[in-house]
């Protein structure tokens, strides 16, 4: 299906849909072993999987049990330098809500630059901000390296808009990201995922898919390198835990107190 769909796209949309069918033909596989499919992928490495959450209420994930929280970050570099410090004021707001040891994380979404991400960084220092996500272009290869350079103290993470293993490798060989997040619905699916995991664990290099729901949680449970999953928060207060998918599936599992068994 990859080889087939080169003339149209090599990720986005096209690598979506085979992520689609990659993860109908597991679903049947399991259904036909009668097996849950993390058993079928090497069984349950943890009696129970834990959540960091994402969403708007830093304290009210805090208080739904979640081991960590990650915001988006509402200034780029377009709005210069006062942008800049109404970021910095944004998460000290959030760091002094729920005190200096709660895990803090920022999701950039692909918005910034390198010098901006190392000079917003820098300003941050002293916040404890556990990792900075998607500050560039997933095209940005190099980029990612000079943050690394800039920072080597700090956690930068990337791989949500990322849609093959070839493009895992080029992020794993640089040792330059500290945290893979693939999304099993558009890498090309759990196929494809277990390949990149299995890349990543050469380099020790821990693989934390983004929010999918169950389709992740399976993956999770299952490997070693994989240590927690993200939650998004679906209410929009952020106060509420939903199913990802809403009433699409049946009895779909959501974490309780921040985890489920």
């Amino acid at each position: 299906m990859y080889r087939a769909s080169l003339f149209y796209g090599r990720s986005g949309l096209p690598v979506a849909v085979i992520s689609v069918i990659d993860l109908a033909i597991w679903d049947l596989l399991g259904k036909i072993r009668n097996e849950p499919v993390y058993k079928l992928i090497g069984g349950a490495t943890r009696e129970r999987l834990d959540f960091y959450c994402t969403g708007p209420q830093p304290v009210s994930a805090k208080e739904m049990g979640f081991f960590g929280v990650k915001v988006p970050l509402p200034h780029g570099p377009d709005e210069g330098q006062p942008g800049l410090k109404k970021n910095v004021e944004f998460l000290r707001k959030h760091r002094e809500s729920v005190g200096p040891d709660f895990p803090l994380m920022v999701d950039c979404y692909m918005s910034l630059n390198v010098p901006y991400t190392i000079e917003l960084a820098k300003a941050c220092l002293d916040l404890n901000i556990n990792w900075w996500e998607e500050c560039l272009s997933p095209d940005d290869f190099d980029g990612f390296e000079k943050l690394k350079e800039a920072h080597p103290q700090l956690k930068f993470t990337t791989g949500e808009h990322e849609y093959s293993r070839y493009g895992f490798r080029r992020l794993i060989k640089g040792r330059n990201v500290d945290i893979l997040q693939p999304d099993v619905m558009w890498v090309g699916g759990l196929t494809e995922l277990l390949r990149i995991s299995a890349m990543a664990a050469a380099y020790d290099i821990p693989v934390v898919p983004h929010a999918s729901g169950p389709y992740s949680y399976h993956f999770v449970v299952s490997q070693p390198g994989s240590p927690f999953q993200e939650y998004l928060a679906n209410s929009p207060d952020g106060k509420l835990v939903h199913p990802v998918f809403g009433n699409l599936f049946l009895n779909e599992p959501i974490p309780t107190k921040g985890y489920l068994n």
